[in-house]
């Protein structure tokens, strides 16, 4: 109880460290920006001088708009404050165009919403908090908590990046009280993991963001490690298309393997006395991966198909992983609610 109310109380720990980061954040604003600098700033014009029914359509820079449409209002917005910095980056045929308040612009837009990113899991740590649950009945206490509490902190997380639909499975979780540090992290992990599957991120990398807090979780319980080895190969794997290149396809090809074949040892010698981590379908489906890479690498780029079809292997490579991360999510939300309840049930 006192672990669970230091990782969620009321410290000055939580303010000081998102004081560090946005500080941080503040001194590069004068470094080096990547090619998403000139992304956003084509989707803020594109936006800003087109009507809706153009804004999917508009090819001008090749970096065209393809997030989902929730994004793309939110862009509009921003392009609403971005005019008042400098006008012509909202000119759809200004590209690649830079000026210091752009810069400006793009760098404060970015730390002032992660002011009400950091807000909003400021509010949901207070909900962790075993103090500020009322002393009422179940479900009025849960009414309650919600309205005052849960809402608040979903709310602006849900209003900037669309993923109310994402946060609402690790909620439910939440209300079964999580025993301990150990319950906090996995419900954390499950929150990141539904919002990279519902729409939080499109960007493959975002697996990350999942795969990081498992990996933490996995040396514990051979359930957790069993689901972490799914996940880290599937999300690893699902990176692969990032790199393209034929120099660098035996690079990725043998970092991932000796990564996964380090983690599945390890963990395997380290819960030996236990049951075997993968049952006979996991097992077959993390060995699928294999064909699948042949398949994609070795065999497509040969056949008739490669000219007409080329998404294919992209298209494979997609559905399989999202099997696996699909698969390793539900087994994570049920291990959740199991061990809440069978925690549950020792207190009493």
């Amino acid at each position: 109880m006192a672990a669970l109310t230091i990782a969620t109380g009321t410290g000055n720990w939580f303010s000081a460290l998102a004081l560090g980061v946005t500080l941080l954040k503040c001194l590069l604003i004068p470094t080096y920006h990547s090619t998403d600098f000139e992304v956003h700033r084509n989707w803020l014009a594109i936006t800003h001088s087109l009507p809706i029914s153009q804004w999917y359509y508009e090819a001008t820079s090749e970096w065209t708009l393809d997030y989902p449409p929730f994004f793309a209002w939110f862009e509009y917005i921003l392009s609403h404050v971005a005019k008042y910095f400098d006008q012509e980056m909202l000119n759809v045929h200004n590209l690649n165009y830079s000026s210091s308040r752009t810069l400006l612009f793009q760098r404060f837009s970015v730390i002032f919403m992660d002011v009400l990113f950091v807000y909003a899991v400021r509010l949901k740590l207070k909900f962790l908090d075993p103090n500020n649950i009322p002393k009422a009945s179940m479900t009025s206490g849960l009414v309650q908590q919600f309205q005052h509490t849960v809402l608040p902190s979903v709310t602006p997380l849900a209003t900037l990046i669309c993923t109310l639909i994402a946060i609402l499975p690790s909620i439910f979780c939440l209300w079964f009280k999580p025993q301990g540090p150990r319950g906090f992290l996995r419900c954390l992990t499950l929150c990141a993991l539904s919002s990279f599957m519902f729409g939080w991120h499109v960007h493959e990398k975002a697996i990350l963001l999942a795969i990081l807090p498992m990996s933490l979780l996995s040396v514990g319980k051979a359930g957790d490690a069993s689901i972490f080895l799914i996940l880290t190969t599937t999300g690893h794997y699902s990176l692969f298309p990032l790199l393209f290149t034929a120099p660098e396809l035996p690079i990725k090809i043998l970092l991932m393997l000796l990564f996964t074949i380090y983690s599945i040892s390890s963990l395997k010698t380290l819960f030996r006395k236990e049951k075997p981590l993968f049952n006979w379908m996991e097992t077959f489906y993390l060995l699928g991966l294999g064909p699948l890479e042949v398949c994609c690498e070795f065999v497509f780029p040969f056949t008739s198909w490669k000219v007409k079809y080329p998404f294919i292997p992209l298209l494979l490579t997609s559905v399989y992983c999202a099997v696996g991360i699909t698969y390793a999510w539900f087994k994570l939300y049920v291990s959740v609610l199991i061990d809440s309840a069978i925690g549950k049930t020792k207190k009493q």
